[in-house]
């Protein structure tokens, strides 16, 4: 599983959600951090929204992103767990 999370310098709340990913132990992943005042692309997207995490995956030979649902800043890693298995359910 691979995600991605769009942040930007200096947002607490991204780096929220990015320490308590960085804790998850139930699932496997790899995780990108992309800051969006890099690419204008993502700035325009994003730049209200932050943090945005995103499921990357393959649909036949195209990558795809997939938006995942705001997670609470208030959220423990527990409950970050707990989304995450509502997407990407144990094989």
């Amino acid at each position: 599983m691979r995600l991605i999370l769009y942040s930007k310098p200096g947002c607490h709340l991204c780096e929220g959600l990015l320490e308590k990913l960085e804790q998850v132990r139930s699932f496997s992943f790899e995780l990108e951090v992309r800051d969006i005042t890099t690419a204008e692309e993502w700035f325009q997207a994003y730049q209200y929204e932050v943090p945005v995490l995103c499921q990357e995956s393959m649909f036949g030979e195209i990558l795809q992103e997939e938006r995942l649902p705001r997670i609470s800043p208030r959220a423990s890693v527990a409950q970050v767990e707990q989304m995450l298995a509502k997407f990407f359910p144990a094989p």
